[in-house]
């Protein structure tokens, strides 16, 4: 308890009225009406307020694919391949990659990895992660992580644009060429920042703080579930359970296809059985129609790793988030579709840009295929000399 703290002590009550008037009363006159008392302080002081300062950090995250690491090598100690830049907590950052090293004693025997502030800032404070993916599937990732942990000075302060933290020997180079991080002579990385940031929470009074919706979660639960299922989606060989009013409320095709093209005929005879009524999809991957039931239910994509899954020739058109773009163009799902399209921007390379477009064109996914031209017109060279290959 701090000592030196006091409260105010309280005005000094006024005297009784009937001592303060006591010499102008008069035997038989009638006693004076009571005035009201006067306000004191306490009552007209307004009502109490509060506030908090709270200090946490904006959270981002980039991922870093570097394609072609053999050629990189030999580039030199102390050079590196640079990231697009990314906005965390109101700042640039990047990810520099040095496949020589960035230190000259090592003598290029490992690979260094750093996070950079690319923007002007002062003294800007922040908590960084540092992730070497595991391209085998086996989830063996090498992470280097400041956040779940207590850091003895705190999280690190960069003063200046410039300012770097990472890793001299990220990895040696040896280990990390007969290594499953590197897969067709390819490295990714996923970088996240942590800025620390603190802001004043004033609490004002009959304020209620109402939770973000949770509505996605419960559908989810029914599809996990099966609570209440009417129908049977057999995709390939695969049925799926489901809920017919979900789905028709998601999807003008689906409310088409379960309740508009039906007699009365065939509804009653529906009613009256205890079978689910089975409908058949051919023209889809199961898990491409399982990963559609997840959004429409819970409204949002599955994992990231999933949607960039593809075969050994790393085409666009074989990913998940390609054959789920279809999904959403041919189930008219536009929400569906510019998740797809956000996705699948990011991803948008040299090599990639000609198919990409191609896949946009193929399934009027505008917003991707003005993404690709806008690309494709500012690496025009290299873009040409790609399809010349």
């Amino acid at each position: 308890m701090d000592e030196d703290a006091g409260d105010a002590s309280p005005p000094p009550a006024p005297p009784p009225l009937a001592h303060a008037h006591a010499h102008a009363h008069h035997p038989h006159a009638p006693a004076p009406a009571p005035q009201p008392p006067a306000p004191s302080q306490r009552d007209m002081s307004s009502s109490p307020t509060s506030s908090r300062s709270v200090t946490e950090t904006v959270n981002g995250s980039h991922r870093f694919v570097i394609q072609g690491y053999s050629l990189a090598k030999g580039m030199g100690v102390g050079k590196h391949i640079a990231s697009e830049t990314f906005s965390v907590g109101g700042f640039q950052w990047a990810v520099y990659f040095y496949p020589d090293g960035k230190n000259p004693e090592d003598n290029s025997a490992y690979v260094s990895v750093f996070i950079a502030l690319a923007s002007e800032g002062t003294d800007v404070r922040a908590l960084f992660e540092l992730t070497l993916l595991d391209q085998s599937g086996k989830g063996k990732h090498k992470v280097h992580s400041h956040f779940d942990r207590s850091l003895e000075s705190g999280p690190y302060t960069l003063k200046y644009r410039g300012s770097m933290w990472g890793y001299k020997r990220f990895f040696r180079r040896t280990a990390l060429e007969t290594s499953d991080f590197l897969k067709d002579d390819c490295l990714k990385i996923n970088c996240t920042v942590g800025v620390v940031v603190s802001t004043i929470d004033y609490s004002r009074p009959h304020s209620i703080q109402v939770p973000d919706s949770d509505i996605g979660y419960h559908f989810g639960s029914l599809l996990d579930n099966e609570e209440g299922v009417d129908v049977i989606l057999n995709v390939g060989g695969e049925r799926f359970h489901a809920h017919k009013l979900v789905l028709a409320a998601r999807s003008h095709v689906f409310r088409s296809q379960f309740f508009d093209d039906e007699s009365d005929g065939e509804k009653s005879e529906v009613d009256e059985s205890d079978e689910l009524r089975e409908f058949f999809i051919d023209d889809m991957e199961p898990k491409v129609f399982k990963a559609m039931l997840h959004f429409l239910y819970r409204d949002t994509l599955v994992d990231e790793n999933e949607l960039g899954a593809s075969s050994s020739d790393g085409s666009v058109f074989d990913t998940l988030a390609a054959k789920l773009l279809a999904a959403a163009d041919k189930y008219e799902l536009g929400r569906l579709r510019l998740l797809c399209e956000s996705y699948l921007c990011k991803g948008v390379t040299v090599a990639s840009v000609s198919s990409t477009l191609e896949l946009a064109d193929r399934h009027r996914a505008m917003e991707l295929k003005a993404v690709c031209l806008k690309f494709a017109a500012e690496n025009l060279s290299d873009t040409l000399m790609s399809l010349q290959l």
